[in-house]
């Protein structure tokens, strides 16, 4: 007993198919979409939306789950506070050696050496060779030259000798911020490892099941980690410096993110060895004065003093991201290929130009792109999070640039609509009519004509009697403000009854009663022509009172005849793009028309009214509630008809004001 509830669920579905029908069939769609892609995909080639993407993708950093301290780590950070104790800087041989020989106490893994030795610092020189030389898990740092960076710096001459160096190169973006990482650099032939990653292996070399690089392909393999070379096209990047060999790099979180001891710290005694022992030890200068600092996607904008991150937590980043990769397959950043970012650009400017298309009521579209971006923004940043930088702003921007564009075409498509249905029904309906048409325009619309539709209406027909001759012994001028008097009474009385003013023949007005919105009941056919009825009788009185005023005013008076039939007919616009007009055409029509004309004996006083069987037996149940009663005239055979009609007269009451 569930048929409430399945009609409902039919309606519902049907709808959704009709939608989805006007969806497809719209050439604008597929034409917006594909344009509007294309369009966003050249500005991205020429890197207009670099800077939004890479803002884009700063945000999504920040909102990334803040990861816990990387214990694998220590930072021996030289601040402002140890370079005022300090009496020189770069610090003598002497301080440098006292300063390792602390940390090498402490039995660490490895010790990443981020500051430059390419010459000595005299005292201690002799002193800082000998502990380089006993100490072999002392990795010091060097500067080669890029395509982009001539600049080198120099390695120590015996940390070089022994293999023990590694690159510090950094790429940093056009916006000033450092996004990449480097594994190798390479020249040629030519290669070394970027301290990160060399510190990373030697950490990695001493887990139980011990993890050492593979070649997978083209990658870089370490463990359950495989490292896909950065290039130039990645992501937002547009022609970047792709040279070596580079990552997107995962930072572990903004600046002083790590666990950090100062260099006096350690000097001084303050650090315990199960601080150092069998860590990766990292020392570098951490005081801003200094100036070895970064912009990360955590700096904010860069005019509001934004934060920095010291070189040497660059490299302790590098290196947690490549043994995080490593040991749980995590932290790695891929990037789609740019067929596959063209056809996700294209799918949401299809999906913008789609709903644009669907959802014509301002509030539901300005509602639902609000939805699909909060969509598209959050399955972006969840995508994000789980280890894919996908496009983002491109997406954004396509889906808003299209439904901008199928927003402008279809208020364009309104306008066309409305200025046919001005042309078409001029100031002949009602707002109430005129609103209806409007709201039900797609069904009623058809490339700026109303679709042809067969429906069940009352056409109404009158004329004036003897007209001609009143009209031969009026001057012209004075006819036709006579008669245009007369048509405004009839139109208002028509607009009242609600029907629209179909044409005016002469001295002749055409009215239908049910259109243009098809009727769905027979309770609907039936009022329409009850009102039909009506308003044939409104006429006679709007007529009454019309010859009142011309007789007081010396005018001749008029008397008039009505036709109504109610029946099937076949309606739609007529005529050309530059005049069109619209109108009901079939039997129905003809009938009314030959009722109007019908047997101009049969007096009917002021106004005659004849309508068909079918008028009558939708009325008659009315008639004596409205004062109103109808005689049949019989079976009589109209003009231009071979199967007689019935006829029926109706007969009403005019109020006295109306008829003294």
């Amino acid at each position: 007993m569930n048929r409430p509830q399945d009609s409902t669920h039919h309606a519902r579905r049907s709808w959704l198919k009709s939608r989805l029908t006007q969806v497809w069939a719209s050439s604008a769609v597929w034409i917006t979409a594909p344009a509007v892609a294309g369009l966003i995909l050249a500005t991205r080639a020429m890197g207009v939306l670099q800077p939004l993407e890479w803002m884009a993708y700063d945000e999504f950093v920040k909102l990334s789950p803040k990861q816990t301290i990387d214990e694998r780590i220590l930072i021996v950070g030289i601040n402002e506070q140890d370079l005022q104790k300090l009496s020189q800087y770069p610090m003598d041989d002497a301080t440098l050696a006292a300063l390792l020989t602390k940390l090498k106490q402490g039995k660490p893994t490895a010790i990443g050496l981020d500051i430059f030795r390419d010459f000595p610092v005299a005292p201690g020189s002799e002193q800082l060779i000998q502990l380089f030389k006993t100490t072999p898990n002392i990795i010091g740092i060097e500067k080669r030259k890029s395509s982009r960076d001539r600049s080198a710096v120099n390695p120590s001459g015996v940390l070089s000798q022994q293999g023990q160096t590694a690159s510090n190169n950094v790429f940093i973006d056009g916006d000033g911020k450092l996004r990449r990482g480097l594994l190798y650099w390479t020249n040629g032939d030519d290669y070394i490892e970027s301290i990160g990653l060399r510190l990373a292996m030697m950490q990695l070399a001493k887990l139980p099941h011990k993890i050492t690089p593979e070649a997978d392909g083209e990658n870089l393999k370490l463990g359950k980690g495989t490292f896909v070379p950065f290039e130039a096209n990645d992501g937002s990047y547009i022609n970047a410096d792709a040279g070596s060999y580079q990552m997107l790099l995962n930072y572990r979180g903004p600046a002083q993110s790590f666990r950090t001891v100062s260099m006096m710290d350690v000097m001084e005694g303050r650090v315990s060895s199960d601080l150092l022992r069998d860590r990766i030890v990292l020392v570098g200068v951490t005081a801003e004065s200094l100036r070895d600092i970064f912009y990360t996607p955590y700096s904010e904008n860069r005019i509001t003093s934004p934060e920095k991150t010291a070189g040497v937590e660059i490299i302790a980043n590098t290196a947690s991201h490549i043994m995080t990769a490593a040991i749980d397959g995590k932290g790695t950043r891929q990037v789609w290929g740019d067929k596959r970012e063209g056809l996700w650009i294209i799918l949401w400017a299809g999906i913008g130009a789609g709903a644009a298309w669907w959802i014509r009521t301002p509030r539901w579209a300005i509602g639902t792109m609000i939805g699909l971006v909060s969509g598209l923004t959050l399955g972006s940043y969840l995508v994000f999070i789980a280890g894919w930088w996908i496009p983002f702003v491109p997406p954004v921007m396509a889906l808003a640039t299209s439904a901008v564009v199928l927003t402008g075409y279809i208020a364009n498509l309104e306008r066309r609509d409305r200025a046919a249905v001005m042309n078409i029904f001029g100031r002949y309906v009602t707002p109430t009519i005129a609103e209806a048409i409007w709201k039900d325009r797609e069904q009623l619309f058809r490339q700026g004509r109303l679709k042809g539709q067969k429906m069940n209406v009352s056409v109404l027909f009158t004329d004036l009697k003897n007209f001609s001759t009143v009209a031969e012994r009026t001057d012209p001028e004075v006819l036709m403000d006579w008669l245009n008097e007369y048509m405004e009474a009839m139109t208002q009385v028509v607009l009242a009854h609600g029907a629209v003013v179909d044409k005016f023949i002469g001295d002749a007005v055409m009215a239908i009663f049910g259109v243009p919105i098809a009727r769905a009941t027979e309770a609907e056919i039936q009022a329409d022509a009850h009102n039909a009825v009506s308003c044939a009788v409104g006429m006679a009185k709007a007529l009454n009172r019309l010859n009142q005023k011309w007789q007081n005013e010396g005018r001749p008076t008029l008397s008039m005849r009505v036709g109504i039939c109610t029946g099937a007919v076949v309606t739609g616009s007529l005529g050309s793009q530059q005049r069109m007009d619209y109108t009901a055409i079939g039997d129905t029509v003809n009938i009314a028309a030959r009722l109007e004309s019908f047997d101009k004996t049969i007096d009917g006083g002021i106004c005659r009214i004849l309508i068909s069987d079918r008028t009558h037996e939708l009325t008659q149940a009315d008639f004596e509630a409205q004062d109103l009663s109808a005689e049949s005239i019989g079976s009589v055979h109209l003009k231009g008809r071979e199967q007689s009609v019935s006829v029926y007269q109706v007969f009403y009451d005019l109020p006295e004001a109306d008829s003294a």
